[in-house]
């Protein structure tokens, strides 16, 4: 090689690492912009539905407000003109192809979240997180003058940055948002500026007070072939449940449509409804997110029939069109039937409740990376070996349901085949 050509490649070499330190310093900027207001946003959204959950708790009558509660919901998409049915599923579409995600959606769905807890609806807060973190995303991608590809990035960023304040499990939140839009591929080149996003959501999330999501496990069972054998049938078992879980959700959500075709009245029937079961549960337990039942479980304690009513509550509220999300409910559906399935395997309960939130978990998200990391940062590395376990036959067993129906299996579970194909409803 002539002295002129080796100098000709050295300015090439030199030019590609420019490029490259350019783009990650760009991302670093981006995605720390991202995750700090994500942090914010999250972390008062986070303190809000506390409020009205301990609001709430000190005044039980509030759940005769439900309907009320209901048409409150409507009335606020009403007058903020987003249709009332936009949602998680909006943000997932908007990854994939260049559909915008309105900035209206963060003060309507924070709004709306807020009211179903404070009235009592069986909900969540992390679909306000992911819709909340993508229209974040999606106006500092705006403000920035990104392009379609680097708009679907930082909505990434959003997503994991809001999800990472309210739960604090920041690596998580970013295995989450790469790997939920189109499973069996991960958007590699969004995992740095999540990890970024996330990380500093994490940080100033904590800097208001908001604690992240730990459980200390009393004990671990040691790995033997019949602890592993125990873990398997309670995975089976998840996996089933995780479907049941995601079939009950949407068939309320389609049957209620089809029955009371008005937002309005269906969702005031849907409050009416849940004020009936809370009346014969005898409590309002299921009310709610459900996080004390959860570490409850976790605990070792757990009422049997709890997975069951929870289920049905949640299947009430989202299919009836109150906003949340669905996640927290699974945690609670599986810790509470991981409590008592471990018992009647032989697991320790605490265990068990751990494993069960883990897999229904993975099965009804269809991520397992994120469930085995979410297992790590909530319950510790102990027992990682069986962790993997129940998220790996979860998430083969759970089949091509999930949760959210804009959600794209690309490639098989079964097979190295590219099937291309949204989740199945029921």
């Amino acid at each position: 090689m002539s002295h002129r050509e080796a100098k000709e490649k050295l300015g090439r070499g030199g030019k590609c690492a420019a490029s490259y330190i350019s783009r990650f310093l760009k991302w670093v900027v981006i995605a720390g912009v991202t995750g700090g207001s994500s942090g914010v946003v999250g972390a008062v959204f986070f303190l809000s539905v506390n409020f009205a959950t301990r609001f709430r708790a000190l005044h039980p009558f509030i759940i005769w407000l439900l309907p009320i509660g209901g048409l409150l919901t409507v009335a606020v998409y009403r007058l903020g003109n987003l249709n009332f049915n936009a949602g998680t599923n909006m943000v997932l579409r908007s990854i994939r192809s260049e559909e915008h995600v309105p900035l209206v959606m963060v003060p309507l769905i924070f709004a709306s979240t807020v009211i179903t807890h404070f009235v009592g609806g069986s909900a969540g807060r992390e679909g306000a997180a992911l819709q909340i973190g993508g229209g974040i995303g999606s106006e500092i991608g705006r403000l920035f003058r990104l392009d379609a590809k680097d708009m679907h990035i930082v909505t990434l960023c959003g997503m994991s940055g809001v999800f990472s304040a309210l739960f604090g499990t920041p690596i998580t939140a970013a295995l989450l948002a790469m790997e939920v839009v189109s499973v069996g591929v991960l958007y590699y080149s969004a995992l740095v500026p999540c990890l970024v996003s996330s990380i500093t959501a994490y940080q100033i999330a904590l800097l208001f007070g908001v604690p992240p999501t730990r459980f200390a496990l009393s004990s671990v069972p040691p790995l033997t072939w019949t602890v592993l054998g125990q873990t398997a049938l309670i995975a089976v078992a998840c996996a089933l449940l995780s479907i049941v879980f995601c079939v009950a959700v949407h068939s309320v959500s389609r049957l209620s449509a089809r029955i009371i075709p008005s937002d309005y009245l269906r969702i005031a029937a849907g409050g009416a409804l849940l004020i009936a079961l809370t009346l014969l549960s005898g409590a309002q337990e299921y009310n709610g997110a459900g996080m004390n039942a959860v570490a409850s479980a976790v605990a070792g304690n757990a009422r049997p029939e709890a997975f069951l009513l929870k289920l049905v509550f949640t299947a009430v509220t989202i299919g009836t069109g109150f906003k949340g999300g669905e996640i927290i409910p699974s945690f609670f559906i599986g810790a509470t039937f991981g409590c008592f399935a471990g018992g009647l395997v032989g697991l320790p309960p605490g265990f068990g409740a751990a494993l069960g939130l883990s897999a229904v978990f993975c099965g009804v998200v269809n991520c397992p990376i994120a469930s085995l990391v979410l297992s790590i940062e909530m319950f510790g590395s102990g027992g990682l070996i069986l962790f993997a376990l129940a998220c790996g036959i979860s998430y083969v067993l759970s089949g091509y349901f999930g949760l959210y129906s804009s959600q794209k299996i690309v490639y098989s579970k079964l097979r190295a085949e590219f099937i291309d194909k949204t989740v199945r409803k029921w």
